[in-house]
């Protein structure tokens, strides 16, 4: 982890310290010694229900978050090994086109990395030329002539890589645009209030300020890490391409 992304963490966790504490003192101000037995444990139990719908609903979210991060990795692997398979079959296809395919692939990978990720990352949509560079794959094994059933079954598989390969970039790409809905984080933040709201019936000791400041800043992490998972393209929360740099540091590489 950067120590940019370090410092936002600890950022949105003081924050959310900081206003859970005003939250606090503002309630505690206005109600604080003024109340009965019957209103602690009430404001108690408030407390426990809405914190345990406020807990579940972040859980969801992040689950969710947190399986969607890792389906695009997922689907990153699976098209990093489309392009294996096709730069090895069209050498065992052993066509004249084959050194042209392979530098094809190569030069693919090398625009992924170098212009397609971050293109994700400002605009949300892939490159013109990411997709020339897929289409001149596809069409050139569209094109071969399988003389042999070996051929035939060669050819059969590159073209099917080749149409996986179109899939997962338009999946990637339409992970990169999707963002959850304001709802939550209206539902986030509302519940952060209501659970710090009944805590004014304790009284301002360092300990109970402590634990107070603790349940605060544990929510803002969770809060952090979710909204870094929303864009895996961008900072906080970007995910390298891998798959596709380690194809480039083997034979790929040299095309």
């Amino acid at each position: 982890m950067h120590l940019y992304e370090l410092m936002m963490g600890f950022g949105i966790a003081l924050i959310n310290v900081v206003g859970v504490l005003v939250i606090y003192a503002v309630t505690r101000a206005i109600w604080g010694g003024r109340q009965t037995e019957e209103t602690t444990a009430l404001a108690g139990s408030v407390m426990t229900r809405v914190a345990t719908l406020h807990g579940l609903i972040l859980a969801l979210v992040f689950a969710q978050e947190l399986a969607d991060y890792s389906d695009i990795r997922s689907d990153l692997v699976s098209e990093a090994t489309a392009i294996a398979d096709i730069f090895n079959d069209i050498r065992r296809y052993d066509t004249p086109q084959m050194a042209e395919v392979q530098a094809t692939l190569a030069a693919y990978m090398r625009h992924v990395i170098a212009n397609e990720w971050e293109t994700l990352s400002d605009t949300g949509k892939l490159t013109g030329a990411g997709w020339q560079l897929r289409e001149k794959i596809h069409q050139t094994v569209l094109d071969l002539n399988p003389d042999t059933p070996r051929r035939e079954d060669l050819r059969a598989h590159m073209v099917a890589k080749s149409e996986l390969i179109a899939e997962l970039r338009q999946k990637r790409e339409n992970n990169a645009v999707r963002s959850l809905s304001g709802l939550f984080w209206f539902a986030a933040i509302v519940g952060l209030v209501w659970v710090a709201v009944p805590y004014f019936t304790y009284a301002p000791t360092p300990l109970h300020l402590s634990l107070l400041s603790l349940y605060g800043a544990y929510t803002g992490v969770i809060l952090y890490v979710i909204f870094a998972f929303l864009d895996p393209f961008s900072q906080p929360g970007a995910l390298p391409p891998t798959a596709f740099t380690q194809l480039l540091a083997g034979e790929m590489g040299r095309y």
